[in-house]
């Protein structure tokens, strides 16, 4: 896999990934950006919640169950000193349908445990928890 990205002059990017789309990044005008762009590190957690998010709905389509809405709410935790990576990141899945609470929650605790590539490419600590029609769910991931 190979992208190009390219300066845009101040503290911006852009590039092609790729699949061929497009991407800009920039950073805050507080450090001298023009908020063009995602900052690198909103991106990530983009990528992590996006991974995750393509494992559940492909593991629960071959459970034959589909879910009739979903969204992710993604939480990332820094550490205060340079490189001030990511040292917790928190997922709440929130899927509504007819849905088996413990398929949903296999299909979640795979993609965790064993599929996504983006969080197992991260060295943090992910924890995961989700709702079923806006009830908590029982398991714990």
């Amino acid at each position: 896999m190979k992208s190009t990205i390219n300066w845009q002059g101040s503290m911006a990017f852009s590039g092609k990934t790729a699949s061929g789309h497009e991407i800009r990044m920039d950073a805050s005008e507080k450090i001298g950006g023009q908020n063009s762009g995602a900052r690198p590190m909103e991106l990530l957690l983009f990528s992590v919640a996006g991974c995750t998010g393509i494992d559940i709905i492909s593991i629960l389509k071959k459970m034959r169950i589909e879910p009739t809405a979903f969204s992710m709410d993604v939480n990332g935790d820094r550490a205060e000193e340079v490189p001030k990576r990511y040292t917790h990141i928190h997922i709440h899945y929130s899927l509504e349908g007819e849905l088996p609470e413990n398929k949903v929650a296999r299909a979640i605790q795979l993609s965790k445990d064993k599929y996504c590539s983006v969080a197992h490419s991260l060295n943090v600590d992910m924890t995961v928890s989700y709702s079923i029609n806006g009830v908590a769910g029982k398991e714990n991931l």
